[in-house]
């Protein structure tokens, strides 16, 4: 039977707006790429969506949802919309660094679907009583690290990460841990545009079609490789660079927050620019030069490294680039 447990403060005011006589909801865009935006969500799209989550999940009346995600994103909502369709528990805990902080406070023995954003990952992975509740994991909101990665992989829970966007009602299609492949859910498939970026396709909801600024690399109707974002490809001696990628190639080279990006230069077209995240200025440039020289093709090597004392972030914690 559907239940809600928490704080009403938390879901109470996305929970008026959706028992309201309008046949939208008012939601934000991440902001990835500008400042978020208000945007109108059909009712009847999001529950196409969780209805292909409930199946992929297998989530009946018997099952517990557990969010540690605000409302005031899809992510969040999502998880109340699931929890009406499949009938079942949800309980909504207060957004923080540690998830399951307040399991104690709920009357629950198992957890059938807990979402999480990466900065959530390291805290859960040292949580043993997770080991014992987690059925299933979602992860979603922004690339994670490869250590994470691996540290998940570890975990007796099924892990999977999501690809979607607001404007989709949340994902589309789901990676395994361990896998680079996206997948379809039901009802969805896949092509891209002249530009390499990925078409998402449905007659399940209103919009039918959606064109997105994410270079893939498709490897058929129902399935992809996601390679980083089409605004942030740096084209450098003709060669095209994506940040996304190097990214995770230099990881465990830079223990401190950082980040790719190209700036226009006369020689190259455009330039790639290593910004790292070092207020006291302790990272010596010309050894980071030389191990990243090991990794990264010629065209990839940073022609600069800048020093920042903090890394701009959007409100959902994405990078600023």
């Amino acid at each position: 039977m559907f239940r809600i447990e928490g704080d009403s403060s938390l879901y109470n005011r996305f929970l008026k707006e959706w028992n309201n006589s309008k046949s939208y909801i008012k939601a934000h865009t991440s902001g990835s790429t500008g400042k978020p935006k208000e945007i109108s969500l059909a009712k009847e799209d999001l529950l196409a969506s969780a209805r292909k989550t409930t199946r992929y999940f297998n989530l009946t009346e018997d099952s517990v949802l557990y969010s540690p995600l605000s409302t005031d994103y899809i992510a969040g909502k999502m998880m109340l919309v699931r929890a009406i369709v499949a009938n079942c528990t949800v309980c909504f805990e207060q957004p923080s660094s540690e998830p399951l902080k307040h399991l104690d406070s709920f009357k629950v023995e198992k957890i059938d679907l807990l979402p999480i954003v990466p900065a959530q990952i390291n805290s859960l992975t040292k949580n043993p009583v997770a080991e014992k509740v987690l059925k299933s994991l979602l992860i979603g909101g922004s690339p994670m690290t490869m250590e994470q990665e691996n540290a998940l992989t570890t975990k007796p829970w099924k892990s999977v990460v999501s690809y979607g966007m607001t404007e989709t009602c949340s994902h589309v299609a789901l990676r395994k841990i361990g896998d680079n492949a996206y997948h379809a859910l039901e009802g969805i498939t896949f092509s891209t545009d002249q530009r390499g970026c990925l078409v998402i396709e449905s007659k399940d909801f209103s919009w039918n079609t959606i064109i997105t600024n994410d270079n893939v690399n498709l490897l058929s109707d129902k399935s992809f490789e996601w390679l980083g974002r089409y605004d942030n490809v740096i084209i450098t001696g003709a060669l095209k660079v994506h940040p996304e990628l190097m990214e995770r190639k230099i990881e465990k080279l830079i223990a401190v927050p950082f980040y790719i990006s190209g700036e226009e230069d006369q020689k190259w077209g455009e330039r790639v620019i290593l910004t790292v995240e070092d207020p006291e200025g302790q990272i010596n440039d010309n050894q980071l030069n030389d191990q990243l020289k090991l990794i990264l093709q010629p065209h990839e090597c940073p022609k600069e490294i800048r020093h920042v004392s903090k890394i701009a972030l959007t409100a959902s914690g994405k990078i600023k680039r």
